[in-house]
């Protein structure tokens, strides 16, 4: 058996991270996460952790007063909030369209809950229609679960109209926007959501382990009227809330103080930039991209109107062998793209611009190096025609900017 080698630190590999997360990570990000450790009720700290509250109350435009970072990715703040607002016999309406749907579907099963799957095609959305029927039909349920960017497929999924439909049917609406906080507009308040989730590790752009949540009045009175308490201790929000609660800090869990140094200053990165410039950035590049593909024969999985700018799912012709193409460019470019999923695997990439990932010359160095492997295996006829084909976009866009000016 060979030995572990302990003769020198690692060292990684520069990467050009381009897949489905985790992105690019600012280098004040980094300096944060290397700063010197506090303890977890320090009073800086806790002064700390004040400033992240306000900071994710703007990204998530909330004013609940249970908005944190819980310990763990996406999928910790995914399950707590099934968890927590779903008991033994509560029926939820979930709408499933790729991969995290049936994810959430499961937890909910593991809760003791009864999932009732609503399905689109994947690639799909559900449509506000579906929707009203599936409650129509369903009687009673305790939550509309939907996925705001699925990051299987690409689909950007419509939330308006969603929030007051649930009240109506006195349903909790509950929100996964792990890739989508920080690169499209999430309107917590506004569009009547009641539990919603992220993740620090996609358009945040900063490292995965920490993932943000916020939970309306009205969701945290369902936590703590809940028959029973929360199968989880160490995710039980009623106990957590007390931690962040600025008036009591009561001791839960020894708090992850570095990733949270982190967390601090990628939000103040984010909101330097500004909400509305920064999904403005994410649209751009997002377009160049896509317009970049197109000559290479890649087209977008989601249909127009539905495509999320910051996760880009595009079809493969068939003469391009997925696997081969990737590690190419992983070995020869240091490029990261991610593949297919579940049915879609071997026939789409996803390719992230998300936060720090999403630049112009990170679009140009991949469509460049996309048509230098497509022209050597004779995949392409007019080299050139990518790039060129994003270029143009980025230039139109400052043309029309220079007009508006």
């Amino acid at each position: 058996m060979s030995r572990p080698s302990q003769d020198h630190e690692f060292v990684p590999p520069h990467r050009l991270l381009m897949g489905p997360g985790p992105s690019m990570v600012h280098s004040r990000v980094l300096h944060a996460l290397s700063q010197p450790l506090l303890g977890h009720l320090d009073p800086q700290f806790l002064g700390l952790m004040d400033e992240i509250q306000a900071l994710l109350r703007s990204t998530f435009r909330t004013e609940n007063e249970f908005t944190i970072a819980l310990p763990g990715t996406g999928s910790a703040g995914m399950e707590a909030v099934i968890a927590n607002l779903i008991e033994p016999g509560d029926r939820a309406i979930v709408g499933i369209n790729g991969v995290f749907g049936s994810r959430l579907a499961t937890m909910i099963e593991r809760s003791g809950g009864i999932p009732l799957r609503l399905e689109a095609p994947w690639g799909n959305t559900i449509s506000l229609d579906a929707l009203q029927d599936q409650l129509s039909r369903s009687g009673p349920v305790k939550a509309v679960v939907l996925v705001h960017a699925e990051t299987s497929t690409g689909a950007w999924q419509p939330l308006e109209g969603v929030g007051a439909l649930c009240r109506a049917h006195n349903a909790l609406l509950i929100v996964d926007t792990v890739t989508s906080l920080g690169g499209i507009p999430v309107e917590v308040d506004a569009w009547g959501i009641d539990a919603c989730y992220s993740g620090t590790q996609k358009c945040l752009s900063c490292p995965p382990g920490l993932a943000p949540l916020t939970i309306s009045p009205r969701a945290m009175e369902a936590v703590r009227q809940r028959r029973n308490p929360c199968h989880s201790w160490y995710l039980d929000l009623s106990l957590i809330a007390e931690y962040w609660n600025d008036r009591s800090r009561a001791y839960h869990h020894t708090a992850p103080i570095s990733m949270l140094y982190g967390l601090h200053e990628a939000l103040r990165l984010v909101h330097e930039e500004g909400l509305a410039p920064r999904f403005a950035r994410h649209q751009l590049n997002s377009n160049a991209l896509l317009a970049g593909l197109e000559p290479l024969g890649l087209i977008p999985l989601p249909s127009e109107g539905h495509r999320l700018p910051m996760l880009n799912c595009v079809t493969l012709p068939s003469p391009i062998d997925d696997v081969s193409v990737r590690t190419r460019l992983l070995q020869d470019y240091a490029i990261e793209i991610g593949g297919g999923l579940g049915p879609l695997r071997g026939k789409v990439w996803r390719i992230g611009l998300m936060g720090d990932s999403c630049r112009q010359e990170h679009v140009l160095t991949l469509l460049n190096a996309l048509e230098e492997i497509f022209a050597q295996n004779g995949w392409l006829e007019q080299p050139g025609r990518a790039v060129q084909a994003a270029v143009e976009t980025y230039s139109h866009s400052q043309l029309s900017a220079r007009r508006r000016a």
